[in-house]
């Protein structure tokens, strides 16, 4: 296992490199992140002796992009449907409902968000507020605002519930 000093110079030298392949690969930053995590982990875990500074470089960018392809055939990877993949597929849903959904992908990420949340995927407000790391008034807040955005972008035709 390395050492604090050598695990910070090794993260402060090859972090940038690190998250640009994995930009690269991935096209998405939870993903980057959490490939970061790994690829400074099995340094941190590796019993590895580098000849040189090059030979360091060559071996975070190679783990780096094995650890991307890993990713992104994984079983869990493979089998997800981003929200912007649905939103390009042709709706099999009635064009009212199709007019929802373009007006929930039109909010601000962080309503659009707790309403994707809460009305299609079933999560209530304290759940959400654990899952996004907000407080649950705070997404109570989310939820009455966006509502009254879609109220506002869908000309008052649609009721929402509570």
């Amino acid at each position: 296992m390395r050492s604090e000093q050598e695990t910070i110079r090794a993260i402060e030298q090859y972090s940038d490199t690190v998250r640009r392949l994995c930009m690269i690969h991935l096209k998405n930053n939870a993903d980057t992140e959490d490939i970061f995590q790994i690829v400074f982990l099995k340094y941190v875990l590796s019993s590895v002796t580098f000849e040189n500074d090059e030979h360091e470089k060559a071996w975070f960018i190679r783990v780096t992009i094995n650890a991307c392809k890993d990713l992104l055939k994984s079983f869990f990877h493979s089998r997800i449907t981003s929200l912007d993949e649905v939103m390009e597929q042709p709706a099999a849903a009635a064009p009212d409902y199709r007019e929802v959904w373009e007006a929930v992908f039109s909010l601000p990420q962080k309503y659009r968000d707790v309403v994707y949340l809460h009305y299609f995927e079933d999560y209530t407000a304290p759940q959400i507020g654990r899952i996004l790391g907000k407080n649950v008034n705070t997404v109570y807040t989310l939820l009455t605002r966006s509502k009254q955005m879609l109220r506002e972008k869908l000309g008052g035709a649609y009721e929402y519930g509570s």
